[in-house]
């Protein structure tokens, strides 16, 4: 067996369906040490991975949920600025230099570590999840760039902080804004789509194993129809996995158009916008359920 085969078959074990070329590009990230970043629509997977990766490597994920207005200290680090009034309150009568005295309110103890910062402090390198980096400004993204090429951060009054070891980072991106070249050159990169019937259906019976065969291959025909609506947001994975549960719970065997009635009491678990809602109108439903 192929070492990304074998990947395969450890992501799989861990409740994650990749294809050959996504488990070749995680490999190739592991192997060269360098950042993979995926693009694609909400709920294809991108965080998933991360979490499926962690669980893989037996390591910690750490995740900085990128949003508007991010800047570098609740990214990377912050002084504990109680801490350190403290500190100077008490080395008042200290006789050393003023020198002494800064380096020492200026140390590590006082120093809170954000994840950035904590990722590349690790004695076993972990899984670094940066979600959703096109949320935040270009100006975070010029901070990242000393990190995902050299793994080290500069801290004004310690000075460049070396990574112990070099994680593993996924950058995710829903392509809200295009990232810079800058950020793009320092990655391996992979674009992961809605998936295949086939590979969805895969997802459905390794997540929801109590789903009978024929009701999964019919909620996975569902949505993939659902898809090809004009929707303003279209059901991802984790869409299809809860209304699967939702199915289960509320005792629906198959779909069918005697099931309508129990399938629009269902689509709070899949449609998740009221514009969409509005589309899915009883008439419409049974049409789609027909063809399943």
């Amino acid at each position: 067996m192929t070492e990304v085969a074998t990947l395969q078959q450890q992501l799989t074990s861990a409740g994650y369906v990749a294809e050959r070329s996504f488990a070749a590009a995680l490999l190739l990230m592991i192997e060269l040490g360098r950042p993979l970043l995926i693009e694609g629509d909400a709920g294809v997977g991108k965080t998933e991975v991360a979490k499926a990766l962690a669980a893989v490597r037996k390591t910690r994920l750490i995740r900085l949920q990128c949003y508007e207005g991010l800047d570098a200290h609740a990214a990377m680090y912050e002084w504990n600025y109680q801490r350190q009034l403290l500190a100077i309150k008490l080395l008042e009568h200290d006789e050393r230099s003023v020198a002494a005295k800064e380096q020492d309110i200026f140390s590590e103890r006082y120093l809170l570590k954000r994840p950035l910062l904590e990722a590349i402090g690790c004695e076993r390198p972990p899984v670094l999840l940066i979600d959703e980096v096109d949320r935040a400004d270009e100006a975070f993204e010029a901070y990242l760039l000393e990190l995902l090429s050299d793994f080290q951060m500069s801290i004004p009054e310690l000075g460049t902080v070396k990574a112990t070891t070099v994680p593993l980072v996924i950058v995710t991106s829903n392509g809200t804004r295009e990232l810079s070249d800058a950020l793009r050159r320092r990655c391996l990169y992979q674009y992961l789509d809605y998936p295949s019937f086939e590979k969805e259906l895969a997802i459905v019976e390794l997540r929801a194993p109590d789903a009978p065969a024929e009701l999964a291959r019919q909620i996975v025909q569902f949505v993939q129809s659902a898809r090809r609506l004009e929707l303003q947001k279209k059901p991802g994975v984790a869409e299809t996995l809860d209304w699967t549960a939702a199915l289960l719970r509320l005792g629906i065997a198959s779909i069918g158009e005697d099931g309508v009635e129990r399938i629009l009491e269902t689509l709070a678990a899949l449609i998740k916008t009221r514009e969409d809602r509005t589309a899915f109108t009883r008439e419409a439903v049974a049409r789609i359920a027909a063809a399943c």
